[in-house]
């Protein structure tokens, strides 16, 4: 029928097809599902929105919708990971597209008959199922496509996740603007109209993914004789992977490393308001906020590139001694350029943490399974989700509670996430090689 062409046989590259033309059908859909990160731009119009009407929603309601979409991104991955290692990349993504823009459209419903419930569904639980098919759907098959370059490759494609608020804020906000202008209702007429062209981008990398054929290789492709005993030959099912001490010491890492980063990233503009008020303005908090969306998505092409030459446990090592070091002089701070580009290269590792746990993935567990095995670990990001705004939310609420500034919680703040990066590094360091007993029998990939 007409979804066959979805099927896994029919993806198969044909002979003198380039790998290269792989990343970018990942990035057509990281770079629209990344527009999750530009949801704080809704936020402040949905509250005008409802206000209008007689409402009252606050930060904390509007803000569930955020939470909601990152908590069932997890989820999905989690539970439809393995079920994509059997169906293929390409009617994973076919699926991701519809969902991620059926959200939108649920969300637009919401919009125009102020039902927040109705935004839940739409944008958290449709449009963040969308984003957990979206985000696992193109690893295993850039790490097959590049097994000399596992880093480079998950790099290329998941960068596009953290650059898609880049794309995403200002189509937001110029849509918006346009339907207003129009006198037509600007958040329904908005949601639609990105679910359209988002579905469209995302059907770019439907068409045009491939899967290497059996047995391929890259010409010339010689397998390194450097032995790391880190690196696996061996391959172990998702379902074995779960029950290995090491898939528990990755999601402490990723959980402790993203917790961190949204430390910053959650409260971003507030915070460099607060701590140099007078100083920085709104429109050049916003500057700041850009700027960390582009450290965040360049730091995980850097840190994933850089992973292939000094490992991925080297790589999560710096993460966390640099993070660490830098999250407990980040408070002592008192310039805003010093401050500013320190709280960049933070980012950079935020972003470089996602990128890089695929390729750690498959050197431990080997590429079998490996986008089943990731959609479990993304679990981590759905706690750091939800843990990292309690964490600083709570603090500052607490502050203002007690009518102390709130420029004054920043330090503890910031101490956690550096006591948090520090659980991460001794969970780094515990990861050993994966035990023979955890094998599949046969080397299947």
């Amino acid at each position: 029928m007409a979804l066959s062409f979805l099927a896994r046989e029919r993806s198969v590259a044909a002979p003198g097809y380039s790998r290269w033309l792989v990343p970018p059908a990942a990035l057509a859909i990281h770079l629209s599902i990344g527009q999750a990160y530009a949801f704080s731009v809704f936020k402040n119009p949905l509250l005008a929105l409802h206000a209008t009407n007689g409402g009252a929603w606050n930060q904390k309601e509007v803000g569930y919708i955020f939470s909601i979409a990152i908590a069932f991104l997890g989820i999905s991955a989690a539970l439809f990971g393995a079920w994509l290692e059997k169906a293929g990349p390409r009617r994973a993504m076919f699926y991701a597209a519809i969902c991620f823009a059926s959200g939108f459209f649920v969300s637009a419903v919401g919009a125009q008959l102020h039902s927040l419930a109705l935004i839940y569904l739409g944008y958290g639980v449709i449009g963040g199922i969308g984003l957990g098919l979206g985000y696992i759907s193109p690893v295993s098959t850039l790490i097959k496509w590049f097994p000399d370059r596992p880093g480079l490759s998950t790099g290329l494609a998941i960068m596009g996740f953290g650059g898609g608020a880049m794309i995403g804020g200002p189509l937001a906000s110029n849509l918006m603007a346009h339907f207003k202008a129009h006198g037509q209702a600007v958040i329904p007429m908005t949601f639609l109209a990105m679910g359209v062209l988002y579905f469209i981008f995302m059907m770019y990398g439907v068409f045009t993914i491939r899967v290497p054929a059996p047995g391929w290789k890259p010409e010339g492709y010689v397998p390194s004789e450097k032995h790391s005993a880190l690196i696996s030959s061996h391959n172990v099912d998702v379902t074995t992977a779960w029950k290995t001490p090491q898939f528990f010491l990755l999601w402490i890492v990723l959980c402790t490393n993203v917790t961190a980063g949204i430390g910053i990233l959650e409260q971003a503009s507030p915070m460099i308001q607060d701590l140099f008020k007078g100083t920085i303005g709104p429109a050049a908090a916003v500057g700041f906020v850009g700027l960390l969306s582009l450290f965040n998505m360049g730091g995980r092409f850097f840190w994933a590139s850089v992973s292939d030459y000094i490992g991925r446990k080297g790589t999560y090592f710096c993460f966390f001694t640099i993070g660490a070091i830098l999250y407990f002089l980040l408070p002592k701070i008192h310039t805003v350029g010093a401050f500013v580009g320190v709280a960049c290269l933070l980012l950079s590792m935020y972003g470089g943490g996602f990128a890089t746990i695929p390729a750690y993935l498959k050197d431990l567990f080997g590429g079998y399974h490996v986008s089943a095995i990731h959609g479990r670990v993304l679990t981590a990001w759905s706690t750091a989700g939800i843990v990292g705004p309690l964490i600083v939310n709570g603090i500052l609420d607490h502050y203002v509670a007690i009518g102390r500034p709130k420029a004054q919680a920043y330090p503890l703040i910031l101490h956690i996430m550096c006591a948090l990066l520090v659980v991460g590094f001794l969970a780094n360091l515990m990861i050993r090689p994966v035990a023979e007993k955890y094998w599949m029998q046969e080397k299947t990939a």
